[in-house]
């Protein structure tokens, strides 16, 4: 039994026809570049996440770098990030113009260790940049509680964890800047790039507003050394569209992911935490065994698809060779050992006890 990892077609087909209508809406509409669609999304999106304010953007690393911009950091600021996450949340620190300094992660949440973090501020510290990994919510409170306690400003990647609940609330508690991506494979995906920032200053959604038009808000005049990123037009109408049925989207994804986690037992297969089940994002199930490469083999040949998110910790980057000494065995140990198995809402119960089947009778 053929099961694709993720087969985006067949997740987008239940809505060709309203996406075909939104599409000839944007044509007939004659608005190109910020029009009506984006100013709606953002409003949309912003109401979603609980939030004051929504700035439609191209992807989601601008939206990091915009987000981290908009700050007004000192030029030295440290900003401290988990060392396990995806590159492009290291990369927008240094695209930024600051210094990321990587605290090891929690093994059982794979976000970044809250306990760890205080050994890591020093006087050049200025920002967290907290990442919401495979779409678990990162621990919000202790977070709060550090930026607080050493007046740091926090930023949070919010590109896998789309509708992710924390303490009741859509929002991340306490982040001055919120990221996300709209990339297809997303839980909330456009049908190319896309990224947005939520946030409830006024003062950072207006400079934001400016970065992503070159620096300017009134035309042809420009206030900052801005940067060509606009959420396109005929993304955020289907963003838009999309936006309706994320909740159910989310509801599915939590549902395989809770019959995933009673019914995988393996004993090789660690699973990823149990907390949270209905309130995480559930943008990616993620497993880990140390025998990677024999589970590989053992889904290959059943025709599961599988991916490795990530299999080079971002330390050990060649684009980051300055960070290359660095010894984070947590985060090398996560990168050698995890596997994400298929999780989306058009896996068919059928599918997912042949999944389950393969992975409990995984042996060595």
């Amino acid at each position: 039994m053929p099961i694709p990892f993720l087969n985006l077609k067949k997740i987008n087909q239940n809505l060709n026809s309203e996406l075909q209508g939104a599409f000839l809406k944007f044509l007939d509409s004659g608005q190109y570049i910020l029009g009506s669609e984006v100013a709606d999304f953002e409003t949309n999106f912003a109401n979603y996440c609980e939030s004051n304010y929504c700035v439609g953007l191209a992807n989601g690393l601008d939206a990091l770098i915009l987000g981290l911009q908009s700050l007004d950091l000192p030029t030295n600021s440290e900003i401290l990030v988990p060392a396990n996450t995806y590159y492009a949340s290291i990369l927008s620190i240094l695209k930024a113009g600051y210094k990321p300094v990587l605290v090891e992660p929690n093994i059982e949440t794979y976000n970044i260790d809250s306990s760890k973090i205080e050994s890591h501020i020093t006087n050049n510290t200025s920002a967290i940049l907290a990442v919401n990994l495979y779409g678990k919510m990162c621990d919000f409170e202790a977070l709060n509680r550090i930026c607080k306690d050493h007046d740091l400003k926090l930023i949070v990647d919010a590109a896998q964890s789309h509708g992710g609940i924390y303490d009741g609330s859509k929002k991340c508690i306490g982040a001055d800047v919120t990221a996300y991506s709209f990339y297809p494979s997303k839980n909330l995906g456009a049908l190319s790039d896309g990224g947005a920032i939520v946030t409830d200053d006024a003062q950072i959604y207006n400079k934001i507003k400016s970065l992503r038009n070159y620096g300017s808000s009134i035309k042809y005049q420009f206030e900052y050394q801005g940067i060509n990123s606009r959420l396109s037009e005929v993304q955020a109408s289907f963003l838009k569209l999309k936006l309706r049925y994320l909740d159910e989207e989310l509801l599915k994804r939590r549902q395989i992911a809770r019959i995933y986690l009673t019914e995988i037992k393996n004993k090789l297969i660690s699973l990823p935490s149990k907390t949270s089940i209905d309130t995480d994002a559930w943008h990616l199930f993620v497993i880990r065994t140390s025998y990677r490469e024999r589970l590989i083999k053992h889904l290959t040949e059943k025709e599961i698809g599988f991916e490795i998110h990530y299999p080079t910790p971002p330390h050990k980057q060649k684009a980051l060779k300055d960070f290359n000494y660095l010894s984070l065995p947590i985060t090398e140990k996560i990168h050698d050992e995890v596997l994400s198995i298929p999780l989306n809402s058009t896996l068919t119960n059928s599918e997912l006890a042949y999944i389950i089947d393969t992975i409990n009778s995984f042996r060595i």
